[in-house]
């Protein structure tokens, strides 16, 4: 059932079956005559379609009157915004995460990359099927319009302005409202969980992104904050301060596994960090290594950035080692 957070914002909770993830938080912003704006979706299957639909009827929201801003690219937060708009609505969404919509080889470019830091070979597609981002991601055309951050929107009563904060995606944006200290955080500060940082491409550097766009979303003056997952808070300074130490622990982590094990791929690096889930590296389900990667990639760039650890490629494979 749809809770009012603030005046005329309203969040639905939208279970996402068989994800560990749980649910995406939805929000639509009651407008007047200038229409309605809706704060992400959710993955496109039925499951999610149907709780939509419900609580947005329950809402009378006319879904020919409303905008989508969508935090970001991922499937839980894009992936119905084409059904749900229908074309009528704008969908906004930053431009760096909408320049990966058109690629064609976006899919196969991660899946190598993946390969070349020691993901299994397997047959391209049947890995890809198996990511919840291609299984349930937006179809159907969209009036997309990209953001580069700064834009500003009249919903109702609030005055919102887009903030970009690379990090999560590149293209990662907030929605900010600051007459009255509302800020909808998209992936980029959850609370009850910790945003997946991951790289599966050269030349990128996401995690030193991230903390810049943590330390800039501190100077914010923020008395509500809605993310993407879970429970809405108030202040985000103190998680953003344990944010920020949670990572550097991470990147603290691979370096010593480096320091005592000597050079080796980031899925080897993966295997040996620690993660929130039962049982061992090698009994996690196939994505849920696909993410490990991910994340250990991430720290690893970090490390290289910051002049910790060099990376050599073999054979088609990258190992890391200490400098």
């Amino acid at each position: 059932m749809a809770v009012e957070v603030a005046p005329d914002i309203f969040r639905m909770e939208v279970p996402l079956p068989g994800n560990p993830l749980r649910s995406v938080n939805s929000y639509i912003i009651r407008g007047n005559d200038d229409g309605n704006m809706m704060v992400d979706t959710a993955m496109n299957r039925p499951e999610c379609r149907e709780v939509l639909e419900r609580e947005l009827s329950d809402l009378d929201v006319d879904m020919t009157r409303t905008d989508v801003f969508v935090t970001h690219m991922h499937a839980d937060h894009l992936g119905l915004a084409p059904y749900l708009t229908g074309g009528r609505g704008t969908v906004f969404l930053g431009k760096e995460d909408a320049a990966f919509i058109d690629e064609s080889d976006y899919w196969m470019r991660m899946y190598a990359y993946g390969v070349m830091n020691g993901f299994p070979r397997l047959d391209p597609m049947e890995a890809i099927r198996k990511h919840p981002g291609y299984r349930y991601g937006p179809l159907g055309e969209m009036n997309l319009r990209t953001l580069a951050g700064g834009e500003r929107f009249t919903v109702g009563r609030y005055e919102f302005r887009a903030v970009h904060t690379p990090g999560h995606t590149e293209g990662h944006m907030m929605l900010y409202e600051k007459e009255e200290g509302i800020l909808f955080s998209g992936d980029h500060i959850l609370f009850d969980i910790t945003p997946n940082i991951s790289l599966f491409e050269e030349d990128k550097d996401p995690l030193s992104e991230y903390m810049s766009s943590l330390k800039m979303t501190r100077e914010l003056r923020v008395e509500n904050t809605f993310p993407g997952h879970r429970t809405p808070m108030k202040d985000p300074g103190p998680r953003i301060e344990e944010l920020i130490s949670h990572h550097l622990q991470r990147a603290e982590e691979a370096f010593d596994i480096l320091r005592d094990s000597g050079p080796m791929t980031a899925m080897d690096v993966a295997s040996r960090m620690t993660w929130d889930m039962r049982g061992s590296f090698e009994e996690f389900p196939l994505m849920q290594k696909w993410f490990a990667l991910g994340e250990a990639i991430a720290h690893l760039r970090y490390l290289e950035t910051n002049g910790k650890v060099g990376v050599r490629e073999r054979a088609g494979i990258l190992r890391y080692s200490l400098i």
